[in-house]
């Protein structure tokens, strides 16, 4: 039972990640991220993700040093970027990060796309970063189970995740299961749609039979198939209120009747069909 913001899931190496954590995708660099993480460390959470394409890094960086927390007990991942691909360009993309952050090292680095041509030579430089210890995991985002499987073929060591769009519109899975059989924690972003899930029928009639809002019955849906989940929010309230989940469950024909929902409907782009 995931009972706790505190409550993890622990990775194929033995780390510990927790399931839930703070999206900073489109949060403005400067006061507003800062802010964000600030507010979200208040209200428990331990985990923020960012990347290098969110433009946002040196606020994160600052958020941590405000957040009143001691680095250990937080839990940061960021990603490299597809023009930054490729072996040598990724480990100077990386040292660019730390820098950027002022920090020492990473809780979780993430290939960002399945960047054709490179994205082998990108792992084996994760994988460098991580034989190195400047990231306590390594692992991956976007990536389709034809993409793990070549990296299955042409590399020594298993993601520890792989971050994936994944919503009520966009159930995943299949994907889903082919990682879990490898050992390989999924977790989702945009995982509230950009708060569309507030639009849906069923997450409604859901939500009133346990006083919890939609958005409360997706991130817990997350939760309840085992998938780490980090919604995206700048407002403390709504950071308080994503936070709000752990004080109840979903029952099996409440999580079939949100799979029910699926319609393979993306927010984001294909990672097959992706402006690399």
């Amino acid at each position: 039972m995931i009972d706790s913001i505190k409550s993890t899931t622990t990775l194929n190496n033995g780390v510990e990640m927790p399931w839930l954590g703070l999206g900073t995708w489109q949060s403005e660099e400067g006061v507003e991220v800062i802010n964000a993480i600030k507010y979200a460390v208040q209200h428990g959470y331990r985990s923020i993700d960012t990347a290098s394409l969110y433009a946002n890094e040196v606020g994160v960086g600052k958020g941590i040093k405000a957040s009143g927390v001691v680095r250990e007990e937080l839990f940061i991942t960021t990603k490299v970027w597809n023009s930054d691909q490729g072996y040598d360009r990724t480990l100077k993309a990386f040292e660019a990060s730390l820098k950027r952050m002022e920090l020492d090292y990473v809780d979780l680095y993430l290939v960002h796309w399945p960047v054709p041509g490179k994205y082998l030579d990108t792992w084996r430089a994760l994988e460098t970063i991580y034989e190195n210890g400047q990231a306590k995991a390594i692992g991956v985002s976007n990536f389709h189970i034809h993409h793990l499987k070549d990296l299955f073929n042409h590399s020594d060591i298993v993601p520890a995740v792989n971050q994936v769009e994944c919503h009520p519109r966009l159930v995943q899975n299949e994907l889903i299961t082919f990682c879990k059989s490898h050992n390989i924690q999924f977790e989702s972003w945009a995982p509230i749609m950009q708060g569309k899930v507030n639009d849906i029928e069923v997450l409604k009639k859901i939500g009133k039979q346990y006083g919890k809002t939609p958005v409360q019955v997706t991130l817990r849906w997350n939760l309840d198939k085992g998938i780490v989940t980090i919604p995206k929010s700048v407002k403390e309230h709504r950071l308080a209120s994503n936070a709000d989940i752990f004080d109840f469950s979903l029952t099996a024909e409440d999580i079939a009747a949100i799979d029910a929902l699926d319609k393979h409907q993306r927010i984001g782009p294909d990672p097959d069909n992706f402006d690399f």
